[in-house]
């Protein structure tokens, strides 16, 4: 079987589409990198009195999700999870209005919800950020109220299926008459710990080795193929 005709017999019975927001729908950290941001969460700790409150490895990760969900383990529901949190918020809002949109996907949202498909955000970003970005690009309507984003327990971040298992349950959707896009390995092990079929999306040949490796099936580097199928 082709690739082309995976994706079809993958796409074809998919009656809820779950979205992750940060590689399949935009680049949110196009201009501002997320290393970036990692770091000075970092730094904004060790100015806490708290360098050591995080390990060589975590501290060096260049990921502030993962510099996030490495205090919580330390002290969860704590104040400072809880201010290290609206830091890394206030830090993703800021660049979603230099986010770079995935290409085709804006016409492939519109496009699924066109046909009667039901769509939904899960992601382990704020809300508040997707909310932000949906509305620059009026994208809305397409995905509200089904928007299913960080809360403050944090330990329910992917690949905790957490926030699928909410989109599935609002929208009355059984897991194999949906698919979830994802773009990273805890996208797909929260997936396949939902039982929801999968379809990874990589921006580069690095991202799909590491989607690959991870166990998926089926990739892509352009929604293109996607979005002509699905006219078809």
């Amino acid at each position: 079987m082709s690739e082309i005709e995976k994706l079809r017999e993958l796409i074809t019975p998919a009656r809820c589409v779950l979205w992750a927001f940060d590689g399949p729908i935009c680049r949110l950290f196009a201009r501002r990198t997320a290393e970036r941001v990692a770091a000075e969460l970092v730094d904004w700790l060790a100015g806490r009195g708290l360098h050591d409150l995080l390990s060589d490895v975590e501290r060096d990760s260049l990921d502030p999700h993962g510099v996030l969900r490495a205090v919580d383990r330390r002290y969860p529901g704590s104040d400072l999870v809880a201010e290290l949190e609206e830091r890394l918020t206030q830090e993703e809002l800021r660049a979603a209005g230099s986010a770079m949109p995935t290409a085709y996907a804006d016409p492939l949202i519109r496009t699924w919800t066109a046909v009667g498909s039901r769509l939904a955000i899960t992601t382990d970003n704020s809300p508040k950020v997707v909310r932000a970005y949906l509305n620059d690009r009026g994208l809305t309507s397409c995905f509200a109220p089904h928007i299913y984003g960080r809360t403050t327990d944090l330990h329910l971040l992917k690949p905790d299926p957490h926030c699928l298992n909410r989109a599935l349950s609002a929208m009355g959707s059984a897991p194999e008459a949906a698919l979830t896009i994802g773009g990273s390995p805890a996208d797909l092990a929260a997936a396949n710990d939902a039982g929801v079929p999968f379809l990874g999306y990589a921006r580069n040949a690095h991202n799909e080795r590491l989607l690959r490796a991870a166990g998926a099936g089926l990739v892509v580097q352009s929604l293109e193929h996607v979005l002509m199928l699905l006219r078809t």
